[in-house]
């Protein structure tokens, strides 16, 4: 409760007046975006409709590309004053709140995690084409170093018609928030938990799916509640097991319900990676809909305040291992 009386202080002592002074502006983009859109749709309408009743080429040279070309120019000119008005509420407003989260966190807001991270993780084995990602938050927490940015991996196929057309699609692997860790403990071994679809789906016999083609050995333990939200596989039973505490699964358990998404997580090395399937632009401001809205702050609040809860969920700090 203190917190979110400390963040409302923040939003009317120093962001809601900044946000009313950008409002103008996003309606003014607002609108040029809305009827640049309206024209370029009722354009091609309309010369559907004039092509059947009106035999004149000046008619259909306006209706089918004088109309359309003015409409896209007025949406290609209101780009540039977009981007600014995303750089200004990512610098002035976005970057308040990393800040008001910890004063020590530093905001990029084009960076993202790094490709070789992401592949370390080893939670998403599809070869990816696309690797995008924004609104990196890095910093050390008492004694814990981490990461956490959005990304947004995507993989590609191109099928043919046979007539010598083809046609390209792209399909997400993950789109959400990535977040690593020091973990102080170096692992033999590597532990995974992801979401357990199989056995939600098949009750008992999802549990023989979950033995067939996973990265390692299936993992059983001893908490039930984990075990319907989760599958556990690792090449170290012992070491997942001793990983897995009943606190650090109910750890897990609260992430999971707290961010209300799909949660895959591993351990490997000496750090632990978490992954948070969330299919949204979470820190970009909202241009169909006033900018001046205390629940957009709360809800950026609590996604940055995601890599704080993983630290204090999963007892970083504790330092309870040594690093061999």
């Amino acid at each position: 409760m203190q917190k979110t009386e400390e963040l409302k202080a923040l939003y009317d002592e120093k962001l809601k007046g900044k946000l009313q002074e950008q409002e103008a502006i996003r309606k003014k983009i607002f609108y040029r975006t809305l009827i640049s859109a309206v024209s370029f749709i009722g354009s091609i309408f309309a010369g559907i409709f004039l092509a059947d009743r009106v035999d004149h080429p000046a008619v259909n040279i306006i209706a089918f590309i004088g109309i359309p070309s003015i409409a896209l120019i007025l949406f290609f000119t209101t780009f540039p004053a977009y981007k600014r008005y995303v750089n200004f509420y990512k610098t002035s407003i976005v970057s308040e709140i990393v800040r008001f989260i910890h004063p020590d966190l530093r905001y990029q807001p084009n960076g993202k995690i790094r490709e070789y991270i992401y592949r370390d993780s080893d939670l998403f084995r599809t070869r990816y084409d696309k690797y995008e990602g924004e609104d990196l938050v890095q910093g050390v927490i008492d004694k814990t170093d981490f990461e956490c940015s959005e990304l947004h991996t995507q993989y590609k196929t191109t099928t043919s018609n046979g007539k010598g057309q083809s046609k390209t699609e792209w399909h997400t692997i993950f789109r959400g928030l990535f977040f690593h860790a020091d973990f102080n403990k170096e692992f033999n071994g590597r532990t995974y938990v992801a979401p357990d679809t199989a056995e939600k789906l098949f009750g008992k016999w999802g549990q023989k799916l979950q033995k067939i083609g996973g990265k390692a050995d299936l993992v059983k333990l001893e908490n039930s509640e984990f075990e319907k939200e989760f599958v556990v596989h690792s090449t170290d039973q012992i070491e997942a097991r001793y990983i897995l505490t009943p606190t650090m699964m109910e750890a897990i358990l609260n992430l999971k319900k707290e961010y209300n998404c799909r949660l895959n997580v591993s351990f490997i090395g000496s750090r632990v990676y978490c992954a948070f399937e969330l299919n949204e632009d979470l820190f970009e401001p909202n241009l169909f809909r006033s900018g001046v809205n205390f629940k957009d702050i709360v809800k950026m609040y609590h996604y940055f305040n995601l890599s704080i809860s993983i630290i204090e969920e999963l007892n970083l700090n504790n330092r309870i291992w040594t690093k061999n």
